[in-house]
């Protein structure tokens, strides 16, 4: 046997899953697996390069052919092989094979010492020729292949932003290379039309029943409900995949960047009057991440950048409006700047059990908005205010992660019970050069020299499951916890100023960071029973909520032919709320003080929502949603809706529109 022949039976045995020569138990995974990355893969079968032999040696050939239709050289690699001189194709081969880390020095040296009684059995059931490469020839034009077809109807898969799955070295199936990188885009473009019954905010998402009327909040439509009628198409997102190689076998390093057009609308000459249609493209996800194979059931990894939060997003509802995706309404979620450390155990049985605990250092952050002088929003300090900030400390969050196979039929996803928790700080600084400090009494000038600081605490726990089943999936999530307003709980409150025993009120004060419009009460002093001059404290409003988003798998159900127009229909069912015990809101400590502020008197936001998805391939998508968002008051208040009083706002919703992936 020549050394190339040699050197080609090696490659393929090298890469060829150990499972499927061996006939392990493991042999299944390996398989689905395969499967899973070809499934989401989705570059066209086209892209399969053409290795018709000319002049070059017809194993390497074979060879490439085999390493393309098994994942581990993208088209364009082989290509460049394969269209190289053909005395250099052997050394570009062991190059590019090198690089990817599939070849090691031990690899070559077996390669020149053959053992012949090593390769004897191995050859007779491995026949490398050009045959197999003839039959996955591709025309040079390229031609659209139809997308590929399950064998089965699959079950409803939740929606996961945070997966207990390490990511494969080499795993990505790259849509293109730069340099020694892989990288793979992906996306959507959303279209939607939407009629709300009753929108006062006009906003092209649903909000809490806190109406802005020239900028002041108010509980009062107008003669009718305002119904309004929107079509968006901002909802579209474009993100992309990376792999980055690396010598050790051991070490992966992955990473993604994702954005989309819900951001700030344009305000130059240009635009002013087509602004509604030019909304800006921003940031949603931008890490890196880095992962060790301590052991074959064990990974350790590291994570920076902008993910979504260990707290809140580890269960999300499948809902077709995103823009809001049920905030203030029960869903609890975020993205946020962070470095994250984890790790992911493989207990095995037959359940494939995984334990995966996490821990992150983030960025604090209150939500607070900034009004200094006439800039706004555009006083924030880069993707915070100043409040989470200025407590001097990050923000912890953490979160537990049990996965297993609940269902072990075809096409079901594993399951996984999970527990988050956050823990934080908000800090507000009044300077002693604040508007009015000077003039306070002397006692209070003498205690507070300097200026004085008021803080109070953000804190949170979570569960959630997720629950997959051929016959549906249950995601369902439940929280508590104090200052929630940065995860879109609380009824968009976060603090209160306590000032119950405190007499003598001087303030509030005017804060570095310009102070919160939403916050009830502010920075103050005050004189307590014994006649100190004490900070009024801040309290964290409290919030408790939760949702549950049951999907059905219709097609399934009806045991649709996977091959057929009929085999995408699904239906989610929806209910979610957002609640605020009514003693942080009616406490009088909160509003004890003529110059303090109440919290805002929102009770409680529910829920209600049916979603229907017609899968015309795994491309296109039409979605339906019908929706009923409420928002509740503290009893005794009332909305005035279409002049007429109600304790309860509803909006009617209905949207519809077509969802393009790539």
């Amino acid at each position: 046997m020549s050394t190339i022949n040699r050197l080609c039976l090696t490659l393929v045995l090298a890469i060829t899953p150990a499972p499927v020569l061996a006939g392990n138990n493991n042999a299944k995974t390996a398989t689905a697996n395969t499967a899973s990355t070809t499934a989401a893969d989705p570059t066209p079968a086209a892209a399969t390069p053409s290795l018709a032999s000319t002049t070059t040696d017809s194993n390497i050939t074979a060879l490439l052919g085999v390493l393309v239709m098994k994942g581990v050289l993208a088209p364009a690699e082989a290509n460049a092989i394969h269209d190289a001189v053909p005395a250099a194709q052997f050394q570009a081969l062991l190059d590019t094979l090198s690089r990817k880390g599939l070849v090691t020095a031990q690899d070559l040296s077996f390669v020149a010492n053959p053992r012949p009684e090593a390769l004897a059995p191995v050859s007779a059931t491995l026949a490398i020729s050009p045959a197999p490469v003839a039959t996955a020839q591709v025309p040079s034009g390229k031609k659209l292949e139809a997308p590929p077809v399950p064998a089965i109807v699959p079950a409803v898969a939740p929606l996961r932003v945070l997966p207990v799955d390490p990511p494969v070295k080499g795993g990505l199936k790259a849509a293109f290379t730069m340099g020694p990188i892989k990288m793979t885009p992906y996306g959507f473009v959303k279209a939607t039309a939407v009629y709300d019954d009753s929108n006062p905010n006009g906003d092209d998402m649903p909000f809490p029943g806190l109406f802005l009327n020239n900028a002041t909040f108010a509980t009062t439509t107008g003669p009718t409900k305002d119904p309004e009628f929107h079509v968006k198409a901002r909802q579209a997102r474009i993100g992309a995949n990376f792999e980055f190689p690396d010598i050790s076998p051991r070490l992966a390093f992955t990473g993604r960047i994702e954005g989309d057009f819900e951001g700030n609308f344009t305000e130059v000459d240009n635009r002013d009057v087509s602004s509604i249609r030019s909304s800006q493209f921003s940031l949603r996800q931008a890490w890196a991440r880095l992962d060790y194979a301590a052991g074959e059931n064990t990974d350790l990894y590291f994570e920076g950048g902008q993910d979504w939060t260990l707290f809140g997003s580890s269960a999300l509802p499948n809902l077709l409006e995103t823009t809001a995706l049920g905030y203030w309404y029960g869903d609890i979620y975020e993205r946020s700047p962070q470095f994250q450390f984890g790790l992911v155990q493989k207990l095995g049985g037959s359940r494939n059990l995984k334990f995966s605990p996490t821990f992150a250092i983030m960025m604090p952050t209150s939500s607070q908005i900034e009004k200094l002088g006439s800039l706004g929003v555009t006083a924030q300090l880069a993707q915070a205010e100043r409040e989470g900030a200025d407590s001097g400390r990050p923000e912890l969050e953490g979160r537990l992660a049990l996965q297993f196979q609940l269902d072990k039929a075809p096409g079901v996803a594993p399951a996984q019970i999970i527990f988050s928790g956050v823990d934080g700080r908000r800090t507000s600084i009044v300077p002693n050069s604040a508007p009015g400090y000077s003039s306070m009494p002397a006692n209070y000038l003498a205690a507070f020299p300097n200026g004085f600081t008021a803080s109070s605490n953000i804190y949170g726990v979570q569960g959630a499951v997720q629950l997959p089943t051929r016959w549906f999936t249950l995601v369902a999530s439940a929280y508590r916890g104090g200052d929630l307003r940065f995860f879109f709980a609380g009824q968009v409150n976060s603090y209160a100023t306590d000032t119950s025993g405190l007499s003598n009120i001087q303030g509030p004060f005017a804060t570095l960071d310009g102070g919160p419009l939403a916050a009830a009460g502010g920075a103050v002093l005050g004189t307590n029973a014994s006649g100190q001059v004490v900070v009024a404290p801040q309290r964290a409003i409290r919030t408790f909520g939760g949702f549950v988003n049951l999907g059905l798998p219709l097609s399934r159900w009806f045991n649709a032919n996977p091959k057929g127009r009929n085999a995408g229909w699904q239906l989610y069912l929806h209910m979610g709320k957002d609640q605020v015990p009514k003693w942080d809101l009616t406490y009088p400590g909160y509003s004890a003080n003529a110059n303090v502020l109440a919290p805002l008197p929102l009770l409680m936001g529910k829920l209600s929502a049916a979603t229907v998805y017609y899968k015309a391939n795994p491309y296109i998508t039409f979605g339906f949603e019908q929706s009923i968002y409420a928002t509740r008051l503290i009893p005794g208040l009332t909305y005035t809706i279409a002049g007429k009083p109600s304790n309860e706002w509803q909006d009617h919703r209905t949207e519809f529109g077509p969802i393009f992936t790539f």
